[in-house]
């Protein structure tokens, strides 16, 4: 119990440490990106009405990193733990300067394909180092299946990024998911890094949703959160209870992976290429019928408060009520796909 509280304690700091990070290098972030020029512009697709300052990754960056490195020297790590953690460091980087990179190049960016490619890149290096899916056997499989789940969740999380906190909030509530579920079995590197992305995104969150004081991740805060969220998901044993609870992460994320499918599919549908963008998002189609956007991001982060709780009971039941659970939220997916999709965007 001591231990427990312990750790408690250690994560609470993981998660205020950033948190306040965030909150005073955002607004200064804010202000540098005004004076150099580096905002988004409400061209094309976009749907904001007034060009927009970009650098809001950075300071989500900057408090994540400072969290971890700080909770480095602040206490011991079991053997392996600094290695698991200079990865997810290393390759967030990687995708925090490919983000900034994209963002400082808008309104063009950089093409898909050279994307696509870095992404792969940095993806093959954290599997490399040992980060993947554990429970696919062969080994190439296992290899091959986590450099598509890194590089699908990264997108995600970057795809649904379309109004103010949407992203943001389910990065903030995915990574109290995986913490819910990781805390008992001290998977302490899947722990710290989800608390101190959860404080680097909320201190973000406040700016987001001001009108004054408005300020996007762009693609670097996006794109290094759901890199971070993709390691985390293979970072922990979900479950002893059944085998249905490796199926966990899917639940936390579902609605960017959600998001991401039904998107390309109903561009394919149209003949379009899923890299090319639209309007097709589900949000937006909400929107259509008369939720203000701030209600939308309301009832988008209740239902993935609530799909972490299903993820939680899967990892707890016996197999057949978790087979129910899936059975059940994959039926309401369907269900509301099926609604949604008759929306005229």
């Amino acid at each position: 119990m001591t231990v427990l509280l312990e750790n408690f304690r250690l994560y609470l700091i993981a998660f205020l440490l950033p948190l306040g990070i965030s909150l005073a290098l955002t607004p200064l972030l804010r202000r540098a990106a005004i004076v150099l020029g580096r905002v988004d512009k409400p061209t094309g697709l976009k749907t904001h009405k007034v060009p927009t300052p970009l650098f809001g990754g950075i300071a989500v960056a900057l408090a994540f990193s400072a969290s971890l490195i700080v909770m480095r020297f602040y206490t011991s790590f079991p053997t392996g733990t600094l290695r698991d953690l200079r990865v997810i460091l290393a390759g967030g980087g990687g995708m925090f300067a490919l983000g900034l990179i994209d963002d400082l190049k808008k309104p063009n960016g950089l093409g898909v394909r050279t994307k696509f490619a870095i992404q792969f890149m940095v993806a093959f290096f954290v599997v490399f180092y040992g980060i993947r899916i554990n429970f696919v056997e062969p080994q190439y499989l296992s290899f091959a299946l986590s450099l598509l789940w890194i590089v699908g969740v990264t997108n995600a999380f970057n795809i649904i990024d379309i109004m103010d906190g949407l992203s943001a909030s389910q990065v903030a509530i995915a990574s109290f998911g995986f913490l819910l579920i990781a805390f008992p079995s001290e998977s302490i590197y899947v722990n710290f890094a989800s608390a101190a992305l959860a404080g680097a995104v909320m201190g973000f969150l406040p700016y987001n949703f001001s009108n004054k004081l408005k300020i996007f991740m762009g693609d670097s805060g996006s794109l290094l959160c759901g890199f971070v969220l993709a390691l985390v998901a293979m970072g922990t044993q979900y479950t002893k209870v059944n085998p249905l609870g490796v199926y966990a992460p899917l639940f936390i994320l579902a609605i960017p992976i959600y998001d991401t499918f039904f998107v390309s599919i109903m561009r394919l549908r149209r003949g379009h290429s899923p890299f090319l963008g639209s309007r097709d998002h589900f949000a937006l189609r909400l929107e259509k019928l008369g939720f203000s956007r701030r209600r939308i991001v309301f009832v988008t982060a209740i239902a993935a408060v609530a799909l972490s709780v299903f993820a939680w009971l899967v990892t707890q039941v016996p197999f057949v009520w978790g087979g129910l659970i899936c059975a059940v939220v994959g039926l309401e997916f369907m269900l509301i796909s099926a609604a949604i999709a008759k929306i005229k965007i």
